[in-house]
């Protein structure tokens, strides 16, 4: 079927909920995807930072295909070995001890979330007077994204996405990133859990400053709260490092993970340190789908190839694309700003960039635009200098 075929079906049959300026992309290798009627792209946008691995990696293919072949689907009434090596996997990858896996970044924070309330409800009062059990509330930053359920669109910091769908659920605060103040002075007696992003994906590539987070976890020691970090996006080698958190030197009691973590597999993970996950129990929370064995060797899979120099790459791989910006922006005005870690990386125009990122498109270029005037380039890790200059060039050309 060709593109105007899509087009044709996706109007008729699909719910208006993307806005789809873009290809209709029917294959993928490596750095490269092709729409359907043949054009070759550079995907610098890779899923939303999903494809860390790039477009079918070999050992996500296997790894699928051998255990589709096997058993693709066990209720979470039974074992799964693939979920226990994984979740073994991780805690010894991150440092953070158990896991629940789910299917997406959203539900990975939805569990975070859940999970912080039941252990806020046990734990002792902030302050004198303040009612027993009743530690539920969660700070979370402007310009925050954490996902478009319910529970999690309350705790974006984005009152552009919560439009139409009020009232949000109650029980969330929103406070300035960056400022160690302002979130101090909101925290109530009423606080349990503090959840940030360290590298603000959807809300501009906002990385946090260098003090912040370390200041972060020590207000959460001293008052007794759980401390999320949400690395659907940052995490996973993403930044040139497994976790950003690891720029930092700081640990979460609660991590969430997806996107980049089952290589183009819709798989999800919210790893607690031991104290508080021993909160949950059976009953507590639960998915159907979550870990699955084919999502769970998927994951596998990716963790392989991270470990074996993947993340060094991204890390240096990032430093030459930003020093390739810095250099682009010396030259074009409308840049006033390039930020980010690793690659996961930005710049910032002074307009809107859909433009910019529809003349990219067109000359074979995939980005994309986020905060309006952001653009913003996820590429898979895998990603080289040529491909790197080659989309460096485009963008030039576009910005000329």
């Amino acid at each position: 079927m060709d593109t105007a075929g899509i087009l044709d079906l996706e109007s008729r049959y699909l719910m208006t909920t993307y806005g789809r300026p873009g290809p209709a992309l029917v294959r993928g290798q490596g750095a490269y995807a092709w729409d359907a009627d043949g054009k070759e792209y550079l995907d610098f946008i890779a899923g939303l930072g999903v494809l860390a691995l790039g477009h079918c990696h070999p050992a996500v293919v296997e790894a699928v295909c051998r255990q589709a072949g096997r058993m693709m689907h066990c209720s979470n009434l039974f074992h799964i070995e693939s979920q226990a090596v994984l979740a073994r996997e991780l805690a010894e990858a991150t440092g953070v001890s158990r896991a629940f896996f789910c299917n997406s970044g959203a539900e990975a924070n939805e569990a975070a979330i859940k999970l912080a309330r039941k252990y806020g409800g046990g734990a002792p009062a902030l302050r004198a007077g303040a009612p027993a059990g009743r530690r539920y509330r969660v700070i979370s930053a402007l310009n925050s994204f954490h996902g478009r359920t319910l529970a999690t669109l309350a705790a974006t910091g984005q009152t552009a996405h919560q439009a139409g769908f009020e009232p949000m659920p109650e029980g969330f605060d929103h406070v300035p990133f960056n400022d160690l103040a302002a979130l101090e002075a909101a925290v109530g007696p009423e606080t349990c859990a503090v959840l940030l992003e360290p590298v603000q994906g959807e809300g501009g590539i906002n990385p946090a400053d260098p003090d912040y987070l370390a200041g972060v976890r020590r207000l959460c020691d001293r008052l007794g709260l759980i401390l999320i970090f949400d690395e659907v996006q940052c995490g996973l080698g993403r930044t040139g490092k497994l976790l950003a958190a690891e720029h930092y030197g700081v640990r979460p009691d609660i991590v969430t993970l997806s996107k980049a973590l089952g290589g183009g597999f819709p798989i999800g993970a919210a790893l607690a340190a031991e104290k508080v996950a021993a909160t949950f129990q059976p009953g507590d929370h639960a998915s159907t789908f979550g870990g699955n064995p084919v999502a769970c060797e998927a994951a596998l899979a990716v963790l392989g190839v991270l470990r074996d120099g993947l993340v060094e790459h991204a890390a240096r791989l990032g430093a030459y694309f930003r020093r390739g910006l810095e250099e682009l922006a010396g030259r074009r005005r409308q840049v006033v700003q390039v930020r980010g870690l690793g690659l996961m990386l930005a710049a910032e125009l002074d307009r809107p960039g859909q433009d910019v990122v529809d003349a990219c498109a067109n000359r074979g270029l995939l980005i994309n635009c986020t905060a309006r005037r952001v653009l913003r380039f996820l590429p898979p890790l895998i990603v080289g200098e040529e491909e790197v200059d080659r989309a460096l060039s485009v963008l030039d050309e576009v910005l000329a």
